[in-house]
Protein backbone atom coordinates (compact mmCIF):
# COMPACT_ATOMS: atom_id res chain seq x y z
CA UNK A 1 0.00 0.00 0.00
CA UNK A 2 2.56 2.68 0.93
CA UNK A 3 4.27 1.80 -2.64
CA UNK A 4 1.12 2.56 -4.41
CA UNK A 5 0.85 6.15 -2.65
CA UNK A 6 4.90 6.84 -2.96
CA UNK A 7 3.89 6.12 -6.73
CA UNK A 8 0.97 8.41 -6.68
CA UNK A 9 3.36 10.57 -4.96
CA UNK A 10 6.01 10.84 -7.33
CA UNK A 11 3.61 11.10 -10.80
CA UNK A 12 2.31 14.37 -8.91
CA UNK A 13 5.49 15.67 -8.67
CA UNK A 14 6.92 15.26 -11.71
CA UNK A 15 3.26 17.13 -13.12
CA UNK A 16 4.39 19.59 -11.20
CA UNK A 17 8.00 20.38 -12.05
CA UNK A 18 6.74 19.94 -15.63
CA UNK A 19 4.04 22.22 -15.37
CA UNK A 20 6.62 24.66 -13.63
CA UNK A 21 8.83 23.85 -16.86
CA UNK A 22 6.57 24.90 -19.14
CA UNK A 23 5.79 28.48 -17.17
CA UNK A 24 9.42 29.30 -17.01
CA UNK A 25 10.21 28.27 -20.44
CA UNK A 26 7.21 31.05 -21.65
CA UNK A 27 8.26 33.67 -19.23
CA UNK A 28 12.11 33.25 -20.51
CA UNK A 29 10.36 33.32 -23.95
CA UNK A 30 8.67 36.66 -23.44
CA UNK A 31 11.46 38.23 -21.70
CA UNK A 32 13.65 36.94 -25.34
CA UNK A 33 11.13 38.81 -27.34
CA UNK A 34 10.47 42.23 -25.38
CA UNK A 35 14.30 42.49 -26.21
CA UNK A 36 14.18 41.52 -29.39
CA UNK A 37 12.17 44.24 -30.05
CA UNK A 38 13.95 46.62 -28.22
CA UNK A 39 17.29 45.73 -30.16
CA UNK A 40 15.37 45.92 -33.36
CA UNK A 41 15.44 50.27 -33.00
CA UNK A 42 18.89 51.08 -32.73
CA UNK A 43 19.09 54.13 -31.14
CA UNK A 44 16.63 53.60 -28.41
CA UNK A 45 16.11 54.15 -24.96
CA UNK A 46 13.83 51.73 -23.86
CA UNK A 47 10.81 52.16 -26.15
CA UNK A 48 11.34 55.75 -26.70
CA UNK A 49 11.86 56.59 -30.58
CA UNK A 50 15.22 59.21 -31.02
CA UNK A 51 14.23 61.26 -33.85
CA UNK A 52 15.48 64.35 -35.69
CA UNK A 53 12.96 67.52 -36.38
CA UNK A 54 14.10 70.30 -38.78
CA UNK A 55 11.68 72.93 -40.90
CA UNK A 56 11.36 73.74 -44.31
CA UNK A 57 10.12 76.23 -46.52
CA UNK A 58 8.74 77.13 -50.23
CA UNK A 59 7.58 79.60 -52.14
CA UNK A 60 5.95 80.27 -55.78
CA UNK A 61 5.47 83.90 -57.34
CA UNK A 62 2.24 83.98 -59.70
CA UNK A 63 0.48 86.70 -61.18
CA UNK A 64 -2.67 87.40 -60.00
CA UNK A 65 -6.31 86.57 -61.98
CA UNK A 66 -8.64 88.17 -60.28
CA UNK A 67 -9.28 91.47 -58.92
CA UNK A 68 -11.98 91.87 -56.11
CA UNK A 69 -13.66 94.78 -55.32
CA UNK A 70 -15.97 96.03 -52.09
CA UNK A 71 -18.23 98.70 -52.10
CA UNK A 72 -21.07 100.22 -50.25
CA UNK A 73 -23.86 102.52 -50.66
CA UNK A 74 -25.45 104.51 -48.04
CA UNK A 75 -28.66 106.12 -48.08
CA UNK A 76 -30.31 108.48 -45.35
CA UNK A 77 -34.34 108.67 -45.65
CA UNK A 78 -36.86 109.89 -43.10
CA UNK A 79 -38.66 106.51 -43.33
CA UNK A 80 -36.93 102.98 -43.96
CA UNK A 81 -39.01 102.73 -47.27
CA UNK A 82 -37.71 106.07 -47.97
CA UNK A 83 -34.14 105.30 -47.70
CA UNK A 84 -34.12 101.67 -49.31
CA UNK A 85 -35.56 103.39 -52.59
CA UNK A 86 -32.71 105.73 -52.56
CA UNK A 87 -30.16 103.05 -51.94
CA UNK A 88 -32.13 101.10 -54.43
CA UNK A 89 -31.95 103.40 -57.01
CA UNK A 90 -28.15 104.31 -56.72
CA UNK A 91 -27.34 100.39 -56.51
CA UNK A 92 -28.72 99.56 -59.39
CA UNK A 93 -27.17 101.94 -61.51
CA UNK A 94 -23.76 100.54 -60.07
CA UNK A 95 -25.19 97.51 -60.96
CA UNK A 96 -25.50 98.03 -64.73
CA UNK A 97 -22.42 99.61 -65.57
CA UNK A 98 -20.62 96.87 -63.76
CA UNK A 99 -22.62 94.43 -66.27
CA UNK A 100 -21.91 96.70 -68.93
CA UNK A 101 -18.41 95.99 -68.30
CA UNK A 102 -18.62 92.71 -68.95
CA UNK A 103 -19.02 91.59 -65.31
CA UNK A 104 -20.97 88.34 -64.83
CA UNK A 105 -23.65 88.07 -62.27
CA UNK A 106 -22.22 85.22 -60.76
CA UNK A 107 -19.71 87.54 -59.60
CA UNK A 108 -21.38 90.30 -58.10
CA UNK A 109 -22.38 89.59 -54.36
CA UNK A 110 -24.34 91.20 -51.60
CA UNK A 111 -21.60 90.90 -48.51
CA UNK A 112 -23.96 92.91 -46.10
CA UNK A 113 -27.54 94.75 -45.85
CA UNK A 114 -28.34 96.47 -42.87
CA UNK A 115 -30.99 99.32 -41.60
CA UNK A 116 -30.15 101.59 -38.66
CA UNK A 117 -32.39 103.96 -37.05
CA UNK A 118 -30.83 107.90 -36.98
CA UNK A 119 -31.28 109.42 -33.73
CA UNK A 120 -31.34 113.09 -32.66
CA UNK A 121 -29.87 113.51 -28.88
CA UNK A 122 -30.80 115.65 -26.28
CA UNK A 123 -28.07 119.42 -26.40
CA UNK A 124 -28.13 121.66 -23.48
CA UNK A 125 -25.96 124.29 -23.30
CA UNK A 126 -23.36 123.87 -20.77
CA UNK A 127 -24.76 124.88 -16.73
CA UNK A 128 -28.41 124.99 -18.28
CA UNK A 129 -31.32 122.22 -16.72
CA UNK A 130 -32.89 120.45 -19.37
CA UNK A 131 -35.53 118.32 -18.82
CA UNK A 132 -34.86 114.76 -19.21
CA UNK A 133 -35.69 113.21 -23.16
CA UNK A 134 -35.28 110.04 -24.72
CA UNK A 135 -33.38 110.32 -27.74
CA UNK A 136 -35.48 110.89 -30.80
CA UNK A 137 -35.83 108.53 -34.15
CA UNK A 138 -35.57 111.27 -37.08
CA UNK A 139 -34.85 108.75 -40.07
CA UNK A 140 -33.28 105.71 -41.25
CA UNK A 141 -29.79 104.76 -43.10
CA UNK A 142 -29.49 101.94 -45.57
CA UNK A 143 -25.94 100.60 -46.47
CA UNK A 144 -25.48 97.95 -48.71
CA UNK A 145 -21.95 96.19 -49.23
CA UNK A 146 -21.36 94.43 -52.60
CA UNK A 147 -17.90 91.78 -53.66
CA UNK A 148 -17.29 92.06 -57.38
CA UNK A 149 -14.84 89.54 -58.70
CA UNK A 150 -13.22 91.07 -61.83
CA UNK A 151 -11.96 88.16 -64.10
CA UNK A 152 -10.32 90.36 -66.68
CA UNK A 153 -7.90 91.52 -64.39
CA UNK A 154 -7.12 94.29 -66.74
CA UNK A 155 -10.09 95.51 -66.87
CA UNK A 156 -9.96 96.37 -62.70
CA UNK A 157 -9.31 99.95 -63.44
CA UNK A 158 -12.19 100.77 -65.59
CA UNK A 159 -14.45 98.83 -63.46
CA UNK A 160 -13.46 100.60 -59.96
CA UNK A 161 -13.78 104.44 -62.34
CA UNK A 162 -17.44 103.36 -63.33
CA UNK A 163 -18.51 102.26 -59.92
CA UNK A 164 -16.98 105.77 -58.68
CA UNK A 165 -19.18 107.64 -61.33
CA UNK A 166 -22.23 106.71 -60.11
CA UNK A 167 -21.42 107.95 -56.55
CA UNK A 168 -21.00 105.46 -54.27
CA UNK A 169 -20.05 106.38 -51.07
CA UNK A 170 -17.37 104.08 -50.17
CA UNK A 171 -15.03 101.65 -51.60
CA UNK A 172 -14.23 99.61 -49.24
CA UNK A 173 -11.66 97.07 -50.41
CA UNK A 174 -10.03 95.67 -53.74
CA UNK A 175 -7.33 92.69 -53.82
CA UNK A 176 -5.69 90.49 -56.14
CA UNK A 177 -5.86 87.17 -56.12
CA UNK A 178 -5.60 83.56 -57.63
CA UNK A 179 -8.33 81.85 -58.86
CA UNK A 180 -6.65 78.03 -59.16
CA UNK A 181 -4.42 78.41 -56.38
CA UNK A 182 -4.48 74.89 -55.12
CA UNK A 183 -1.93 74.21 -57.95
CA UNK A 184 0.74 76.37 -56.36
CA UNK A 185 -0.08 75.52 -53.00
CA UNK A 186 0.59 72.09 -53.71
CA UNK A 187 4.28 73.60 -55.72
CA UNK A 188 4.98 76.03 -52.56
CA UNK A 189 4.58 72.82 -50.32
CA UNK A 190 6.67 70.07 -52.42
CA UNK A 191 9.79 73.31 -52.12
CA UNK A 192 9.04 73.41 -48.97
CA UNK A 193 9.30 69.62 -48.33
CA UNK A 194 12.66 68.73 -50.21
CA UNK A 195 13.73 71.81 -48.48
CA UNK A 196 12.60 69.86 -45.23
CA UNK A 197 14.31 66.85 -46.95
CA UNK A 198 17.68 68.17 -47.46
CA UNK A 199 18.43 69.72 -44.41
CA UNK A 200 17.29 66.41 -42.59
CA UNK A 201 19.98 64.62 -44.83
CA UNK A 202 22.92 66.77 -44.14
CA UNK A 203 22.02 66.33 -39.81
CA UNK A 204 21.40 63.01 -40.05
CA UNK A 205 25.10 63.03 -41.70
CA UNK A 206 26.80 65.30 -39.09
CA UNK A 207 25.01 63.04 -36.31
CA UNK A 208 26.66 59.79 -38.27
CA UNK A 209 22.39 58.41 -37.95
CA UNK A 210 20.28 57.62 -40.77
CA UNK A 211 16.91 58.76 -41.36
CA UNK A 212 13.99 55.96 -41.08
CA UNK A 213 11.09 57.39 -41.55
CA UNK A 214 8.66 60.25 -41.19
CA UNK A 215 6.97 60.58 -37.82
CA UNK A 216 5.26 63.60 -37.84
CA UNK A 217 4.74 66.52 -40.51
CA UNK A 218 2.73 70.16 -40.20
CA UNK A 219 2.36 72.68 -42.32
CA UNK A 220 0.99 76.22 -42.54
CA UNK A 221 1.55 78.81 -45.64
CA UNK A 222 -0.42 81.91 -46.90
CA UNK A 223 -0.45 84.02 -50.26
CA UNK A 224 1.11 87.43 -49.77
CA UNK A 225 1.47 90.19 -52.08
CA UNK A 226 4.78 90.54 -53.72
CA UNK A 227 5.39 93.30 -56.10
CA UNK A 228 8.05 92.67 -58.56
CA UNK A 229 9.91 95.12 -60.52
CA UNK A 230 8.12 97.55 -59.16
CA UNK A 231 5.09 98.57 -57.70
CA UNK A 232 3.29 100.10 -60.74
CA UNK A 233 4.81 97.56 -63.33
CA UNK A 234 2.52 97.06 -65.41
CA UNK A 235 -0.62 98.78 -63.97
CA UNK A 236 -3.63 99.02 -65.12
CA UNK A 237 -4.93 103.04 -66.34
CA UNK A 238 -8.18 103.57 -67.59
CA UNK A 239 -10.51 106.49 -68.06
CA UNK A 240 -14.13 106.32 -67.93
CA UNK A 241 -17.09 108.77 -67.91
CA UNK A 242 -17.08 111.15 -65.24
CA UNK A 243 -14.60 109.44 -63.68
CA UNK A 244 -11.03 110.43 -63.12
CA UNK A 245 -7.77 108.15 -64.17
CA UNK A 246 -7.53 105.06 -61.58
CA UNK A 247 -4.51 102.87 -61.51
CA UNK A 248 -4.74 99.66 -59.84
CA UNK A 249 -0.94 97.95 -60.44
CA UNK A 250 -1.86 94.27 -59.96
CA UNK A 251 1.78 93.12 -58.72
CA UNK A 252 2.30 89.79 -57.95
CA UNK A 253 1.19 87.14 -55.19
CA UNK A 254 3.74 84.67 -53.39
CA UNK A 255 2.33 81.41 -52.41
CA UNK A 256 4.45 80.18 -49.26
CA UNK A 257 4.39 76.91 -47.70
CA UNK A 258 6.34 76.12 -44.16
CA UNK A 259 6.95 72.50 -43.14
CA UNK A 260 7.59 71.23 -40.08
CA UNK A 261 8.70 67.06 -40.52
CA UNK A 262 9.83 64.54 -37.57
CA UNK A 263 12.30 61.65 -38.70
CA UNK A 264 12.86 58.52 -36.55
CA UNK A 265 16.77 58.11 -36.62
CA UNK A 266 18.90 55.15 -35.79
Amino acid sequence: MNSIFSDIDRNRAAKILLLMGILGAIFLAGLAWNEFRVAGFVGHDGMVQSTITVDGTGEVVTKPDIATITFSVVEDGTTVAAAQTKSAERMNRALALLKEKGVEDKDIKTVGYNINPKYEYQNCPPYTACPVRDPQVIGYQVSQNVEVKVRDIEKAGEVLSAVGSVGVQNISGLSFSVDDDEKFKAEAREKAIDDARAKAKVLASDLGVRLVRVVSFSESGYPMPYYAGGMYDKAVSVAAPQAANVQVPSGENKITSSVNITYEIR
